[in-house]
């Protein structure tokens, strides 16, 4: 048995009207597959180019080991050269990711090679965020602490990625208090004994190539996948709904404090617990769901 995905529809180009009309408005995702391709960073942008363009910057990583009570707030796991990171994911598979770095803050020259796309949404011009991974490196299932509307264009080899809208929250195994699923949970491949609600839960699915650009709706729970070594660019909205932004300042003001505080005033036994409650609340739902 497998997670009750539908493929993420495709296009291969569209224009702003037809976006907003189709995807934005009703909030639906879409992989655009042709969009950039006048862009210098379609034939530019790879592994290879980033490492002579950034091979001295020192960058953070991150891996899929579990929330520990010590770590910060998305606080990185590792740092390394640029050039040796690099020389990490064409060698061999690793678990490193480069998640939420903002490039051009030390590498300006690298916005010569795009130009702010016009969806009808005003994109957030300061804060392109690159990501990187290694063969079947993962992120956990999370959604965005400020519900952003996204657009993420892919770079070199191939990406997995699987959805689920707010909806779907009661079925995943929700942590309390942040933004993440259970890390335990194989988003690929689900043991359904263990988690038998994911099988209520309704999705979406695609593979990211070269030069696509998936559309990802305010606060869509998302889970990628590196099936090869690559990197992503992200660039973002605000949300538009107000429940939605309501949510965005919430986070960002108070619940992510709060997780902070209680990480600092509790240590592990805050993790364990919103681990349990993560359990016991989306077991709760079931019994209310008809």
């Amino acid at each position: 048995m497998a997670l009750n995905l539908q493929d993420i529809p495709r296009v291969k180009t569209i224009n702003k009207a037809d976006f907003l009309k189709y995807y934005f408005n009703p909030q639906k995702p879409i992989v655009i597959e042709r969009f950039i391709e006048d862009w210098p960073a379609y034939t530019k942008w790879n592994l290879d180019y980033m490492k002579a363009i950034a091979g001295n910057i020192t960058i953070p990583l991150y891996d899929d080991r579990p929330v520990d009570y010590k770590d910060g707030f998305n606080e990185p796991h590792a740092k390394m050269k640029m050039s040796d990171y690099i020389d990490l994911l064409k060698s061999e598979p690793t678990k490193y990711r480069i998640f939420l770095w903002n490039a051009l803050k030390e590498i300006p020259e690298l916005q010569k090679d795009f130009t702010f796309p016009d969806f009808g949404l005003r994109l957030m011009k300061g804060i392109p965020m690159l990501f990187f991974g290694g063969r079947n490196s993962h992120t956990f299932m999370h959604y965005d602490i400020d519900l952003a509307n996204i657009f993420h264009f892919h770079f070199e080899g191939t990406k997995q990625v699987i959805m689920f809208d707010q909806k779907q929250s009661k079925y995943l195994y929700k942590i309390p208090h942040s933004l993440i699923t259970r890390e335990d949970i194989d988003f690929n491949n689900p043991d359904f004994k263990k988690w038998p609600m994911l099988k209520k839960a309704k999705g979406h699915k695609t593979e990211l190539k070269h030069g696509e650009i998936l559309y990802m709706p305010e606060g869509y729970w998302h889970y990628m996948r590196y099936i090869t070594p690559g990197f992503s660019m992200s660039l973002r909205a605000i949300a538009r709904n107000p429940k939605n932004f309501s949510r965005a300042i919430y986070n960002l003001l108070i619940m992510r404090n709060y997780d902070n505080m209680m990480r600092r005033l509790r240590g592990q036994k805050w993790i364990d617990w919103k681990n349990e409650q993560a359990i016991i609340r989306t077991h709760e739902n079931s019994t209310l769901i008809v």
